[in-house]
């Protein structure tokens, strides 16, 4: 079942998102906190990496790339190499 983003998952800037990611995982890495901390730290941590993933995907949508083919210039969409 598909969990319903909520309104501040969807406002949330990819920045702040990066940012309190790396903060989750620095607690983590601490290794000294109870585990229904950890549990909730890790929890609140995949939430924030598939928020970040998200507005990556939908960043790369958005690009294209201006491509010169036979004399002249084209745009394309932007593609990772190696991803078809």
């Amino acid at each position: 079942m598909a969990r319903k983003k909520t309104e501040q998952e969807t406002d949330m800037q990819f920045e702040d998102a990066m940012k309190r990611l790396e903060e989750v995982v620095n607690r983590l890495e601490e290794g000294d906190i109870p585990l229904e901390e950890a549990i909730t730290l890790y929890q609140e941590g995949v939430t924030l990496s598939r928020i970040c993933g998200q507005k990556l995907d939908a960043i790369e949508a958005k690009i294209t790339q201006l491509v010169e083919e036979d004399g002249q210039v084209k745009q394309k969409a932007f593609r990772v190499e190696g991803e078809s």
